[in-house]
């Protein structure tokens, strides 16, 4: 069949508009949930979460309006609240008390993440999935998400010490939770 018989078909030889209607993507309910339009909902959607030592802290970051560092009592209201509005995820972001340059707050068992994950999980079980972020740059003083060292006379990323401390990260989280 040519471009121009397949139009034919396609239009009844009137014009564009179609007169012949193909039926094949929506006669089954799987084939329709497959070539479906983008449906986006509570249930897709990440919920970034800061959190901080202290108690009834809700601190606003001026560079991301809407969001704040909140304190686990403060966010364990928080999370409740947002499985009870249908999301299903959340990722937790620690803002530690004190950086060194190994960033070894990151792996502290009851560092700030760990305290919020075990509290959320008493909060809301497995309702949501709790995730943590595995990254060391907010815990460093120097804010890179490795340990440097500066053997060659210029700072770079000592690639094994980094990697032994994200495992450490892995798992205190995956203890705390995560």
């Amino acid at each position: 069949m040519n471009d121009e018989t397949r139009r034919a078909a396609w239009t009844g030889g009137q014009g564009e508009f179609p007169q012949v209607r193909m039926r094949r993507l929506r006669q089954h309910p799987a084939m329709r949930d497959l070539v479906r339009e983008t449906r986006l909902s509570a249930h897709d959607l990440i919920l970034p979460l800061f959190v901080r030592y202290g108690r009834g802290k809700r601190v606003p970051i001026s560079s991301m309006p809407g969001q704040w560092q909140l304190s686990v009592d403060v966010l364990a209201e928080e999370v409740r609240e947002a499985a009870e509005l249908g999301l299903r995820a959340a990722l937790l972001f620690g803002i530690p008390e004190r950086k060194d340059a190994i960033g070894s707050a990151a792996w502290d068992d009851n560092g700030v993440v760990q305290q919020a994950l075990r509290a959320l999980r008493d909060a809301v079980g497995d309702r949501l999935l709790l995730m943590a972020d595995l990254c060391f740059c907010e815990y460093t003083d120097h804010g890179h998400c490795g340990v440097l060292s500066d053997r060659t006379g210029r700072r770079d990323v000592e690639n094994d010490a980094t990697l032994e401390n994200l495992c450490r990260q892995a798992v205190s989280l995956a203890r705390a939770g995560a």
